[in-house]
């Protein structure tokens, strides 16, 4: 029966589970988690076998991988004075050397980590200038009051923000000869070209193509815009760019208060707008896989696929599913 128990939660936590939330929905110690995980990094399956006593000591013993997950999963490798701020195996493997004075190779830490259910994964970045106290009252407080200010009047939300696109930037990945790294043409002039947009949970999108940079004034007229295309009261919510809280943009925003409302994102925190996300679908399954030549084709193309996400609404939704935009869908 232990044996079995043991297995079992060993197996879960290599389907990538967490030993902790394993530990806890079973009812056992976190100490006999990471020992049971020792047993199985030292000695496979059999290791795990209740009745089994003795053998070699293992390397890193219970506590010790309890550590290792605990310092990779809750702690950032810049407060170990590390000069990089994301978990590799390299890096791994010199943490654990410099605690407990054993050296293994980055293949067998990649396999310790997998074996405690971690896996490598793209981060998402955050300024470190981002106030957490601030995002938590955005979600908790808030966002909520303007919920419930767009219920009271009918009003739909949107999240807007700019971008800009270039015509240097490449996305993509191409099939070549191993070891030798394929090049692709393209023209070595720089331009660009600036947008505005805004989403709606609904799956609305509407967006401006502007040739200047994105001022109070180019802010005005697409507010303007999107009114013009509102049927009741609107409410847009964006980030704390200068040109959102210019006097003009307020001095507007007051003269149509019946029909618009503007509210801001917290400091620093993109992550937390479902619209940053059309301009990476723009840049990434879009203009950025392409050889674009000259500014009329970035026009063409840049338009092309900006009313593609407009007829796209369930894609457009798609955005507001993101484990940090979820709280807006």
């Amino acid at each position: 029966m232990l044996t079995e128990l043991r297995q079992r939660c060993v197996a879960r936590v290599q389907e990538g589970e967490s030993p902790e939330v394993v530990a806890r929905v079973l009812g056992i110690s976190r100490g006999a988690m990471y020992n049971w995980l020792a047993k199985y990094r030292h000695g496979g399956w059999d290791a795990l076998n209740a009745h089994k006593r003795g053998g070699r000591p293992r390397k890193l013993d219970g506590r010790a991988l309890r550590w290792i997950y605990d310092t990779v999963t809750m702690r950032n490798p810049l407060q170990l004075r590390f000069a990089f701020a994301l978990w590799t195996t390299a890096m791994v493997a010199e943490l654990i050397w410099e605690q407990f004075r054993i050296r293994l190779s980055r293949t067998s830490v990649g396999r310790l980590l997998g074996q405690l259910g971690l896996s490598a994964q793209r981060p998402l970045w955050r300024a470190y200038q981002q106030d957490p106290r601030r995002v938590e009252r955005w979600l908790k407080r808030e966002y909520p009051r303007i919920c419930a200010l767009a219920r009271r009047h009918g009003a739909e939300i949107y999240f807007g923000d700019e971008a800009g696109v270039r015509s240097d930037f490449h996305s993509g990945t191409t099939w070549g000869i191993r070891g030798q790294t394929p090049v692709v043409s393209g023209t070595g002039a720089r331009f660009g070209m600036n947008l505005i947009s805004a989403v709606s949970r609904r799956g609305t999108m509407r967006f401006m193509v502007t040739p200047g940079r994105v001022g109070a004034s180019v802010f005005i007229e697409f507010l303007k815009r999107l009114l013009h295309h509102a049927p009741g009261m609107l409410i847009l919510i964006v980030d704390g760019h200068p040109a959102h809280k210019a006097k003009s943009v307020q001095r507007f925003v007051a003269s149509v208060r019946d029909r618009l409302r503007l509210f801001y994102l917290p400091p620093y925190s993109p992550e937390l707008n479902p619209d940053e996300l059309v301009w990476n679908d723009l840049k990434n399954q879009g203009i950025g896989r392409k050889m674009i030549l000259s500014l009329r084709q970035m026009r063409r193309d840049v338009l092309s696929h900006m009313r593609f996400l407009q007829k796209s609404p369930s894609l457009i939704q798609s955005f507001f599913h993101t484990p940090t935009t979820t709280y807006a869908a």
